[in-house]
């Protein structure tokens, strides 16, 4: 049986061969290019990948995940001589969920996860890597088949009540290049909205304007290249999009209440502490 179920998922040989596969992240998060699309996904997440995608990761923090990989034949509800007499062409097949593995420009194989969706899928994949550790009897197969469908047709629900929006792509593309030059007109542009309705839906999803958030996290990363690196106050700010390193010395200082140069001795001092 072409099945695997992977309880630590370490991302190195993604997409597998042949297989149609899901990758459940429930912590930590990750961020990398699909199919030259890049995405962003934080915990709780959830991956879908067809055997013909191109994975290319780029940054993991802290994350745990695992991942149920399938042959695309698995979804045969039935073996062919089974069945020979009354499909001739081929087996009845299931149906639920295939749209997750297929591309296109609206979907780019990251559906969103809800709270009220996650205890539900993280009991239906514990279940499912429980049965292919177990195999414990004739039916097993069965079982796996059935809560598959089940997680299928969650994620497949999930996807058509929560589209990519325009705040998901502009974050998707700050995510990526907030390191370089950014205007609001660039960010306008990507999703084809004037700036005061991008603000207005930014406000309302992320409590910042587009600009705003954009700010908040070039300042975010900066704060992990403080705290983990001995690089120098110019580097990082040319790292993550500040013309100067005054700027970034003042920005900095404005938002955290205190310089970079004591955010990293009292940062550093911290972790030490632990």
């Amino acid at each position: 049986m072409n099945i695997e179920f992977v309880a630590v998922e370490d991302f190195r040989i993604l997409p597998y061969p042949e297989r149609f596969t899901l990758i459940f992240i429930t912590s930590g998060s990750i961020k990398g290019i699909l199919n030259e699309r890049p995405i962003s996904i934080s915990a709780p997440g959830i991956l879908c990948l067809a055997e013909d995608d191109h994975l290319h990761r780029l940054e993991k923090s802290n994350v745990s995940s695992q991942s149920f990989s399938f042959h695309p034949e698995f979804l045969n509800t039935m073996t062919l001589s089974e069945t020979k007499d009354y499909f001739p062409s081929a087996g009845p097949r299931i149906q639920t969920g295939l749209s997750l593995f297929q591309r296109n420009p609206l979907y780019s194989g990251v559906p969103r996860v809800t709270e009220k969706a996650y205890p539900l899928l993280f009991e239906w994949f514990f279940v499912l890597g429980t049965e292919v550790q177990a195999q414990s009897d004739a039916l097993w197969v069965c079982r796996i088949k059935k809560y598959l469908i089940q997680i299928l047709g969650l994620l497949e629900e999930l996807n058509r009540t929560s589209e990519h929006s325009p705040v998901d792509v502009v974050l998707d593309y700050i995510h990526t290049h907030y390191w370089r030059k950014i205007s609001l007109e660039e960010l306008t542009n990507c999703v084809h909205l004037n700036r005061v309705t991008l603000n207005r839906m930014f406000q309302e999803r992320c409590g910042h304007t587009a600009i705003g958030y954009l700010l908040a996290h070039r300042l975010k990363v900066a704060s992990e290249l403080l705290t983990h690196t001995d690089m120098s106050l110019n580097d990082i700010a040319s790292a993550t999009g500040f013309e100067y390193d005054t700027y970034l010395i003042k920005q900095f200082t404005a938002k955290k209440g205190m310089s970079p140069t004591k955010y990293r001795h009292t940062s550093r001092k911290f972790a030490t502490a632990q």
